[in-house]
């Protein structure tokens, strides 16, 4: 595998390892619960989350098979990472974000359902990018609606800070509804 895609991958892959030890440190009874009439429960969460992905790994795959039918090359540049300014917007839990309605969790999934969807994602993404191994993804361009251009890997590092920012708020969930 390609370094670079190697190195995301590791990134996407620790992102979902804290996700799920987050979520199997919360108490399975009460994954459906909202801390406040306004917050998400654990399950929205996870639905969300799948619902984001879901949306990242189409992008990602579009974009990859219109640059390979326009004859996409081999890597051989450095792979420019996702920018500062976009992580430390990820990062900061103070500043509340509203989603877009797209992809706001509908509470009709369980925690087990929401979590086998955002494993289902995650395999989906890794079998495009796989498959585009070595290719120059780097020139590969996406346009987020809201947050500019990103090329391949800066995509799949920007669901890896997406999920941390969400198990942040599995944890707040959990303070919030009484445990530590």
């Amino acid at each position: 595998m390609h370094p670079h895609l190697a190195s995301v991958l590791a990134a996407l892959n620790e992102s979902r390892g804290s996700l799920e030890q987050a979520v199997n440190d919360f108490d399975p009874d009460k994954r459906a619960l909202r801390p406040a009439p306004d917050r998400w429960s654990v399950s929205e969460v996870l639905e969300h989350l799948s619902l984001v992905e879901a949306s990242f790994t189409a992008w990602i795959a579009s974009g990859i098979e219109k640059a390979k039918d326009s004859g996409l090359g081999r890597e051989a540049a450095e792979r420019a990472p996702l920018p500062d300014a976009v992580r430390a917007r990820f990062a900061d839990r103070a500043n509340r974000r509203t989603a877009p309605e797209r992809v706001q969790p509908k509470g009709e999934m369980n925690a087990d359902a929401a979590w086998s969807a955002v494993l289902e994602v995650e395999r989906r993404l890794k079998e495009v990018l796989v498959a585009a191994d070595g290719l120059a993804l780097n020139e590969v361009v996406v346009e987020h609606p809201s947050l500019g251009p990103f090329n391949v890997y800066q995509w799949v590092e920007l669901m890896a800070a997406h999920r941390r920012r969400h198990v942040e708020q599995v944890r707040e969930i959990a303070m919030a509804l009484g445990r530590s």
